[in-house]
């Protein structure tokens, strides 16, 4: 297995202009806000790339190299002044002498940023707000565009100096440049607008003067959405005719994308996406130019990336979120160790949620993801003997952890099955990859050789018993029910024993809460040609939910016609439906099903029972109900620092 896997075509070297790749797997760009508010290179920035080159990656691009401070839309890198060349010197020496290319892409966001984040108005081709940020740009004059172009030079000659093998120009994703090359965004009447190639000047002419100022022999890609995703915006037909310029401007490279801030579940696509979605469009531009075609989207598996290669679909593959979720991927699949590669499932919970707070991304299935420069996990001098209470995400990367470390590890579940309500979470439509990591975590216990003991529910006789060393508690938390008329009645059930199959609901059902958990559970009976009613006390539903998911769900929402009542209030509940109160009326839903979907409440029972029995320690839901990101950095922590 080990020789098939090296002998895949995604470990084939490819020449690129005069850079030579080792493979075909490339670190997608990626804003990280791991930076220093200057654009600085930092050890966290440098060491999280430093750890994807030792996993065998053929090529990184690092994101989003600002070319002037006024053009970041996040606390992204930079390379608009000369004093910021040592810093990013140190990055590509390290990540040079552990085997892999590296790249900056350059951007400038346009309007695609806001004043709070730059300090004043943004720029772009013209005064129209992103539908996004909302905030009106001023339109560059000729004289701006031309100052911008140079800088785009300028940066480009920088990265050169500070030793990086080419650079991505990002024409995607409805930055400055897209912004001027599409109609969605391009108003002007002057030579910048109008005709495809009068907006196609902008981007011609930064071309151009990278190119003059860094060389023939310098590497350059360009990035570009083969489709935007908007009312108005460029397909895939505009976007060959604009690839064929941009190979006859000097482009060496091509990597196709899709979307824009308006469409970003394109441009990060949630679990509801299939993989590998924009191989489509690569493959259109790679039919019409004679130089490589890069593909992206969603494509969290090696097997995956050898397919789209050997269809003949591109040249190069990157992986964005599977790099995130697993920096040995690369080396793993080389080894034939295709079991052991932890899979990106999509969650977006620390790779986008929390960017858009302009926080430093992480990642759920990968605990230390962004915390390489800490170096938080080392084998233990003496072995223990620790106990895990609760098989979800907490408990799992727990025992994993702690096993890792050489600690000899039991870990108790009360039902028949690992996963706790994140193997529920897998059942909605569109969220079967949760439980690829399930499996995952699953297979690496078996392999540590920690002892799984399922349909257990641990107790103090148990502790008292065992005497572990330590007792990570990792029990997760349980449906709400709150005092409602009703509650109690035969015809009202939990979503997670619906999810779980151990209801089976009639056919008018009404779901008391609109979170994420009761619009899936909505989305999942309606699916089933159930007809739902979703009740919500707050103004909107699903506001919990990561905002790409969120985007589509609503739309799911709509398509199976499912009715939704928000700010509304539940106040009893009957044999024939529920009566709620919205505007101040009262109203009767019919329902001959009532699911409740009103949140979770921490299980901290075993906490009172063991105390003073056993040292403690608690993670995940168990401490306080939240997502799985927490719950699994948490775990981890647990397992890696027990002494």
């Amino acid at each position: 297995m080990m020789n098939a896997m090296k002998s895949s075509l995604v470990f084939r070297p490819l020449t690129i202009g005069k850079i030579k790749l080792k493979n075909r797997l490339v670190v997608a760009p990626m804003v990280t806000v791991y930076c220093d508010t200057d654009g600085m290179a930092t050890e966290r920035l440098i060491a999280y790339h430093e750890t994807k080159a030792k996993g065998g990656w053929g090529m990184i691009i690092v994101e989003d190299y600002a070319v002037d401070p006024l053009g970041r839309g996040f606390w992204t890198t930079g390379l608009w002044k000369d004093e910021q060349i040592p810093s990013h010197s140190k990055l590509t020496e390290r990540v040079h002498r552990a085997g892999a290319k590296i790249v900056a892409q350059i951007y400038h966001a346009g309007r695609q940023t806001s004043s709070g984040m730059i300090g004043q108005q943004p720029v772009s081709a013209s005064p129209l707000p992103c539908p996004v940020l909302g905030e009106i740009p001023r339109e560059l004059t000729i004289a701006e565009i031309k100052k911008i172009v140079s800088q785009f030079g300028d940066t480009a000659l920088r990265a050169k100096k500070a030793g990086f093998d080419g650079v991505e120009v990002h024409g995607a994703h409805g930055y400055l440049i897209a912004q001027f090359m599409s109609k969605y965004s391009n108003k002007r009447g002057d030579e910048y607008g109008g005709p495809l190639e009068n907006r196609l000047r902008f981007p011609m002419e930064i071309v151009a003067d990278i190119r003059k100022k860094c060389g023939r022999d310098f590497m350059i890609d360009f990035r570009i959405s083969g489709d935007e995703k908007v009312p108005g915006g460029r397909t895939i037909e505009e976007t060959k005719t604009i690839a064929i310029k941009l190979e006859k401007q000097g482009v060496n490279l091509l990597h196709i994308t899709a979307g824009t801030y308006e469409s970003t579940w394109a441009i990060i696509p949630p679990m509801n996406i299939n993989p590998g979605w924009i191989a489509d469009y690569a493959a259109e531009v790679k039919k019409i130019v004679n130089i490589p075609v890069m593909t992206v989207g969603r494509i969290n598996d090696p097997l995956i990336a050898e397919s789209i290669l050997l269809s003949g679909k591109a040249d190069l593959i990157a992986m964005g979120r599977a790099s995130l979720a697993d920096p040995d991927l690369p080396n793993k699949f080389a080894k034939g160790q295709y079991e052991d590669i932890r899979p990106c499932i999509g969650c977006q919970q620390g790779c986008l949620d929390i960017l858009f707070k302009n926080e430093p991304i992480r990642c759920l299935v990968n605990p230390t993801c962004g915390f390489e420069y800490r170096e938080e996990f080392k084998k233990t001098k003496k072995s223990r003997q620790v106990t895990v209470v609760g098989g979800g995400p907490a408990g799992l990367e727990a025992a994993r952890t702690a096993a890792l470390a050489g600690h000899k590890v039991t870990l108790y579940e009360k039902t028949n099955r690992l996963g706790g309500e994140f193997a529920i979470a897998a059942i909605p439509p569109a969220k079967g990859d949760i439980s690829a990591y399930l499996a995952w975590a699953a297979k690496q216990l078996e392999k540590l050789g920690v002892d799984i003991r399922l349909n257990v529910e641990y107790s103090s006789a148990i502790c008292k018993k065992e005497k572990p060393y330590l007792v990570i508690i990792a029990t997760g938390s349980s449906p709400s029910k709150p005092k409602i008329p009703g509650i109690g009645g035969k015809n009202v059930v939990t979503a997670e024993e619906v999810l779980l199959g151990k209801i089976s609901t009639q056919r008018k059902v009404a779901i008391a809460g609109g979170g994420m958990i009761g619009c899936e559970t909505a989305t999942y009976l309606a699916s089933l040609g159930k007809q739902v009613t979703i009740v919500e006390m707050l103004p909107v539903i699903a506001g919990d939910e990561e905002f790409t998911r969120r985007v589509l769900m609503l739309k799911a929402i709509e398509e199976l016609h499912i009715d939704v009542f928000t700010s509304a209030t539940v106040k009893g509940i009957t044999a024939k439906g529920i009566n709620i109160k919205k505007d101040g009326k009262s109203i009767n839903i019919a329902a001959d099903t009532v699911v409740l979907a009103l949140g979770m409440t921490p299980n901290d029972t075993l906490l009172k029972d063991i105390k003073g029995i056993a040292a403690v320690k608690v993670v995940g839901d168990a401490l306080k109900s939240r997502n799985a990101l927490e719950a699994t950095r948490e775990g981890f922590l647990a397992g890696a620092n027990i002494e």
